[in-house]
């Protein structure tokens, strides 16, 4: 049952029968997001010349930067593969990024394993079927508000926010914020 009541400067969706959900945002020290409806709106605009075009936004640009700056290890996963997304992504500051993953959690087991990472600390934010798994998994599952139904049954948090709309920011905001790291360095700029 949603509990939806607003917490400190962290309002948002709280779904788990966990009352202390915020709890696990105040652990994780590694951030794993899927591509295409986390952070873009899962839209794709096809292109004459055969290219997919994506659109992400401002606002979590800035917050993937203020993550890494503030020692958050950022991990980009995707079934999806596109030069442009890496692009995007490495402009960020972002070196963790795989695509074209088609076993998200067989993945994540071997990166865990060979980075000495805790699956614990690990918030993951994913939209549809083949993220079920991970968001089983990991310390913090997080989705966005138009997630499948089946991602958001088994997520911890429900961003209010809709995928490519600043969910991912949602989330990085809330785990600075309760671990007092949301400080902003002048050399990073929206993106």
């Amino acid at each position: 049952m949603p509990n939806t009541s607003e917490k400190g400067n962290v309002p948002g969706n709280l779904t788990a029968s966990d009352d202390n959900v915020l709890s696990h945002f105040h652990n994780i020290n590694t951030f794993v997001f899927d591509v295409d409806g986390v952070l873009t709106d899962g839209s794709v605009l096809l292109l004459e010349n055969g290219l997919q075009a994506r659109q992400m936004n401002i606002k979590d640009g800035l917050g993937l930067q203020m993550a890494i700056k503030n020692g958050y290890k950022v991990v980009i996963i995707s079934g999806a593969a596109s030069t442009p997304v890496i692009n995007r992504f490495r402009y960020l500051g972002i070196d963790e990024i795989h695509l074209g993953v088609s076993d998200k959690l067989y993945f994540l087991e071997l990166f865990i394993e060979q980075n000495g990472l805790q699956w614990d600390k690990i918030l993951y934010m994913g939209d549809d079927l083949p993220d079920v798994e991970v968001l089983q998994k990991v310390g913090l599952s997080c989705c966005p508000a138009d997630a499948a139904v089946e991602v958001k049954q088994v997520s911890k948090y429900i961003s209010p926010i809709n995928g490519g709309y600043g969910c991912v920011r949602d989330v990085i905001e809330k785990v600075l914020k309760l671990n007092n790291h949301w400080k902003y360095y002048s050399n990073i700029s929206s993106r």
